[in-house]
């Protein structure tokens, strides 16, 4: 993944969304940063569909931050979606949620997420987990065909 790559956030919670953007800033990330507010978004944008057909302003993410607690449709439904697509199977998508439940952990799994993250209620905490989403997921990871 180069700064160029665009990362797409799922999250409905305005402040969580405010503090996600805060901490992307100040580790220094410089990737366009993407965000949508429910499953339908989401799944419009990842497919290309309604408001985000125009790939040059909506570039397919390279990475995908996904709540699972979500509006309209639940992330587990956005996740389905991203990995029945030929076009998005390989993308990485982390799951940021506050849910620490066992249940959704291994329906997260299941489902073809690559890494599930616990968001930190301490401001300090997100940015950490941000620095480290930086290193290992834009920084280091590579996945077949971007």
């Amino acid at each position: 993944m180069t700064d160029l790559d665009t990362i797409l956030l799922v999250e409905d919670t305005p402040d969580d969304l405010e503090l996600l953007k805060y901490a992307f800033g100040k580790a220094g990330i410089t990737n366009p940063l993407m965000s949508v507010r429910d499953g339908d978004e989401a799944i419009s944008f990842i497919g290309g569909n309604g408001a985000y057909t125009n790939r040059a302003q909506y570039p397919l993410p390279s990475l995908v931050l996904l709540d699972l607690k979500l509006p309209k449709r639940s992330g587990f439904e956005v996740l389905r979606f991203i990995r029945a697509q030929d076009e998005t199977k390989h993308i990485p998508v982390v799951v940021l949620t506050s849910s620490n439940q066992r249940e959704d952990v291994g329906r997260s799994y299941e489902l073809g997420a690559n890494s599930y993250l616990v968001k930190p209620v301490r401001r300090d905490g997100l940015l950490e987990m941000v620095k480290a989403i930086d290193v290992y997921w834009i920084k280091l990871n590579r996945v077949p065909g971007l």
